[in-house]
């Protein structure tokens, strides 16, 4: 593949995930409920490790795979949670 091709896609699929950070956050400040600002944080940590994939596709330095990893784990244990204990909005 042309190098400059793959430099180039690799660029626009990092202005995409930027832009899909920025919405997912947005998503997650104003989100009507905790259920809206779960999801735009699931969101996010998408984002954050597709945007860590396409610099490992850049870079080809696979040292921040282990980030990846934990930031996959940290997500999930986050998600579960919310979902275990959640309760209604507005019910103390």
């Amino acid at each position: 593949m042309d190098p400059t091709l793959y430099n180039g896609i690799l660029a626009i699929a990092a202005v995409l995930l930027t832009a899909g950070f920025f919405i997912t956050t947005w998503r997650m400040i104003v989100g009507p409920n905790s259920l809206d600002r779960v999801v735009g944080m699931d969101g996010m940590t998408a984002s954050l490790q597709c945007a860590l994939a396409t610099y490992i596709c850049w870079t080809l330095d696979t040292t921040v795979v282990n980030v990846m990893f934990v930031i996959a784990m940290l997500s999930f244990i986050g998600s579960l949670s919310v979902a275990r204990f959640r309760k209604r909005d507005g019910a103390l």
